[in-house]
């Protein structure tokens, strides 16, 4: 594995930390008063302005990685250049996503460090349209088409294999079924590792709660405490209906019976053999779902899919796409590119609709 050279500006340390703990030989301009009192409240802010500083800390090695590459010596790196950033986009990236990632772990970066932000608006829009150049590059040369998202029949067929009094398998079928019908993000519904679970950024049991709408329909609220479009101290909301055979409302119920566990403990949680309450891991959940589709024919699932999925059955149904679009809490832009995926795979879900009894009606709050 490529890394940056050692350096002392750059001490070993967790992802989490390095735009903090990483340093530049210039010094930044005074943005307070001289108090160390004042000094610490504006680290402190610095710090808690950030939700997920583990993934700016690897675009930030990067960015050093690529300096090292190219010998761009210490003082250009902090503040940088145009110049500089504009190489790092242009070479960086295994994808154009990343490599905006990148920019802003760099940006980031800057801005812990008590610099401004080292790209003016026209800047980014001068990056921005080469990225798009390489974006459509990119898309020409797919060898093969998009994952295909998750359909009606593919989560009934999830059901009916997953064993739902098994407390793993049940909370796999809790976290396809509110996914599918709430539209949700799969890091939402899972953690990268059992010692990743926040409760301050991850669903917890607490954070669900059962109700009736103003037309007697039950349904389930879940407070998501962080968010990838929310601001700071933002909780957004998932509302979750009942879907006939496939009900998200039921899953939740199953799971709660099936994995007993305290208010404070993870939402979509699972018990051990030795009775350990653990977070569900994106990668055990995907490598359990994968499984079983790729065994039944459709290959394997990607982690949007049921997002996607979800929507496209939406929508296909009949329901409002900007009602959808609040649902699954997009930003404009981004639903557009949805909007259009929808096209290609709507007559497949229609032709696997659920049963008519299902009901369609998204609560948004």
């Amino acid at each position: 594995l490529l890394k940056p050279r050692d350096s002392p500006l750059r001490p070993h340390c967790r992802a989490d930390e390095r735009l903090f703990l990483w340093r530049g030989v210039n010094q930044p301009p005074l943005s307070v008063i001289d108090n160390p009192i004042i000094h610490h409240l504006a680290d402190m802010a610095s710090r808690a302005s950030l939700r997920d500083t583990s993934s700016y800390g690897s675009g930030l090695q990067k960015f050093h990685l690529f300096c090292d590459i190219f010998s761009i010596p210490e003082t250009r790196r902090l503040p940088a250049s145009f110049s500089i950033l504009h190489s790092f986009a242009l070479w960086a990236p295994i994808s154009v996503k990343a490599a905006r990632k990148y920019l802003s772990a760099v940006r980031a970066w800057h801005l812990a460090q008590g610099w401004p932000p080292p790209l003016s608006q026209e800047e980014s829009e001068r990056i921005n349209w080469l990225l798009r150049g390489l974006d459509n590059i990119q898309l020409s040369k797919r060898s093969r088409p998009p994952r295909q998202p998750i359909t009606i029949a593919m989560l009934t067929a999830l059901k009916l294999t997953l064993n739902l009094s098994d407390p793993f398998d049940a909370c796999i079928w809790t976290i396809c079924s509110c996914s599918f019908f709430g539209l949700m993000r799969f890091g939402e519904a899972t953690v990268k590792s059992r010692a990743d679970f926040d409760g301050s950024r991850h669903l917890k049991r607490i954070d669900s709660t059962f109700a009736h709408d103003l037309d007697g329909r039950r349904y389930a609220r879940l407070d998501l405490p962080a968010a990838k479009t929310a601001k700071p101290g933002e909780i957004q909301h998932i509302f979750l209906n009942e879907q006939g055979n496939l009900c998200p409302l039921w899953a939740l119920e199953n799971l709660v019976a099936v994995v007993p566990a305290s208010a404070t403990d993870p939402l979509f949680s699972w018990r051990d053999s030795r009775g350990l309450i653990r977070p569900m891991a994106r990668s055990a959940a995907l490598a359990r779902i994968n499984g079983i589709l790729y065994s039944l024919g459709w290959g394997t699932a990607f982690c949007h899919s049921f997002r996607i999925g979800g929507a496209s059955f939406f929508l296909a149904k009949g329901v409002s796409p900007e009602l959808m679009r609040i649902a699954g809490r997009w930003r404009s832009l981004a639903y557009e590119t949805y909007i259009r995926a929808f096209e290609q795979i709507t007559s497949r879900h229609m032709s696997n609709l659920h049963s008519s009894g299902t009901a369609t009606t998204l609560m948004v709050g």
